[in-house]
């Protein structure tokens, strides 16, 4: 049976925690940033507004089929091709390279998808990788699932703050002057607003088209306003939250990484790639996530085929060098850790494997 884990005492009241046995994940403190606790009312309403009117879906007076079509439709276009392939894969990563034109636009509808600008979201996900799973990543679950999923969203940190960050993480993408545009005032917000009526807008229009009286068509419009926008929003959220919380606890690792990211079945499914996790933080800069035939990735053929037409050019792909090594050496990562950024670190007395640490 292997010896249970215990912890040695290093200089300056640092604490390592030995993997030699079966472990439990570090409980972390909240980022110092965000202490003590203030509430971000601005994020606060809009999550309560956008799950509130999501909810009025239930009402059959608001179904339709178009409104359907253009929540399943908009999954794709907001979710996968705005921010899974432009604000993550192109933007944050530079794992590809587009058209400017192209580029903006692709942005546009990352900016609909309501998670923020796409300088702030690449600036927030790199400092993630910086610190991935330590107190100062702005959500790694070691706080808690829920603070990873969508708490840190709507409490202040004064670590992630505009200026404080962009100089950091986002020089590059601020040098370019459409994304400077889109940070003042609040000109991206314009740009959902507009969102609402060109959704509505197209629905009142499908109706009237298909010969329906004018109050149908309004009902079709607002059908495909509700259906098309908020809870299409709401669950591109729900999905991309889930990348930072679920895959981050439980799924396989294909890599050693210095962090507890997990490849996720259900999540790489429904993200269109971004849940092959540990996939990703082994190879950030790569834009492809699936490494094995099982680990389907939508965004990726998406990329191909963007390259196929001249769209896509200096793709970045898996290094072989990193897939070579995949399911060789998986264990979690060995947790140095100080004592002020610890709440609670339990040990498991029994044997186990550390590569398959679910926590």
């Amino acid at each position: 049976m292997a010896r249970a884990g215990k912890f040695t005492h290093e200089g300056s009241g640092r604490r390592k925690q030995i993997l030699n046995g079966a472990v439990q994940r570090p409980r972390l403190n909240p980022p110092e940033g965000s202490q003590p606790v203030r509430i971000n009312r601005l994020n606060a309403a809009a999550l309560l507004l956008y799950h509130a009117v999501a909810a009025l879906a239930v009402w059959p007076w608001l179904f339709s089929w178009w409104g359907i079509a253009a929540a399943l439709f908009g999954m794709y276009v907001f979710g996968t091709l705005g921010i899974n392939l432009c604000y993550h894969r192109l933007l944050t990563h530079r794992g590809l390279v587009c058209p400017r034109w192209l580029e903006h636009m692709l942005a546009i509808l990352g900016v609909c998808s309501f998670q923020d600008t796409p300088a702030r979201w690449a600036a927030v996900h790199r400092r993630h990788h910086e610190h991935p799973d330590e107190r100062s990543d702005p959500h790694t679950p070691l706080v808690s699932f829920f603070w990873a999923h969508m708490q840190w969203i709507y409490t202040e940190n004064r670590e992630l703050n505009r200026l404080g960050i962009f100089e950091r993480y986002a020089k590059d993408i601020l040098s370019d002057k459409f994304y400077v545009a889109l940070e003042r005032g609040s000109t991206w917000l314009w740009v959902i607003l507009g969102s609402w009526l060109a959704f509505f807008a197209f629905g009142f229009a499908a109706g009237l088209a298909t010969g329906d009286t004018m109050l149908e068509a309004s009902r079709i419009g607002a059908s495909v306003l509700v259906w098309g926008v908020f809870v299409r929003t709401v669950v591109v959220w729900h999905i991309t939250w889930s990348v930072n919380s679920v895959t981050h606890l439980w799924g396989y690792r294909n890599y050693r990484t210095n962090d507890f990211s997990r490849n996720n079945i259900f999540i790489g499914l429904i993200s269109n790639g971004e849940g092959w996790h540990n996939n990703h933080h082994a190879d950030p800069r790569a834009a492809c996530h699936g490494h094995r035939a099982w680990e389907f990735d939508v965004t990726w053929l998406t990329i191909r085929a963007l390259k196929g037409l001249g769209l896509a050019t200096r793709v970045i792909r898996p290094t072989p060098r990193i897939v070579a090594t995949a399911g060789r050496d998986t264990a979690v990562p060995k947790i140095s850790i100080s004592k002020s950024d610890a709440c609670r670190i339990p040990i498991h007395k029994g044997g186990g494997n550390p590569a398959t640490l679910q926590g």
